[in-house]
């Protein structure tokens, strides 16, 4: 009986580093390994910043708020029916994520969709969710 280890044993306990290593001495498949599929880490960086603006049902709100145009930031205060300190964190959360832009006028605070992707997004998340 051979002495080496069993190469399919040891790629299930294997990292994905193990694997890549794998692949790399074609031991995986027929072919090689499309390094171009691996996902850029701007755009995962980017895509996990809207995905984490909108994984909370406060920000949500906001966002459905605004779907029929800008609402001001004390109106948006009344929506959430929080302090103004809360809506002040959710509404930074989701500007820095690209979903809301905002508009000064004097003292106020306008907020309004920065682009209706966003709001696509949500209603193919609420079409996946129907399926349950």
């Amino acid at each position: 009986m051979s002495q080496e280890p069993n190469t399919a044993a040891q790629a299930g306990s294997e990292s994905a580093s193990g694997t890549l290593r794998q692949i790399d001495q074609g031991v995986c498949c027929d072919g090689p390994f499309p390094a171009a599929r691996r996902a850029d880490d701007a755009v995962i960086d980017a895509e996990l910043s809207a995905f984490e603006a909108f994984a909370n049902e406060k920000r949500l709100a906001v966002v459905h708020a605004l779907r029929e145009g800008e609402l001001c930031a004390c109106e948006l205060e009344t929506v959430l029916d929080g302090p103004q300190s809360a809506v002040a964190s959710h509404l930074r959360k989701l500007r820095d994520a690209g979903v809301v832009a905002t508009r000064k006028e004097g003292t106020w605070t306008y907020y309004r969709i920065a682009d209706t992707a966003s709001l696509q997004l949500l209603d193919l998340a609420a079409a996946l969710g129907e399926d349950r």
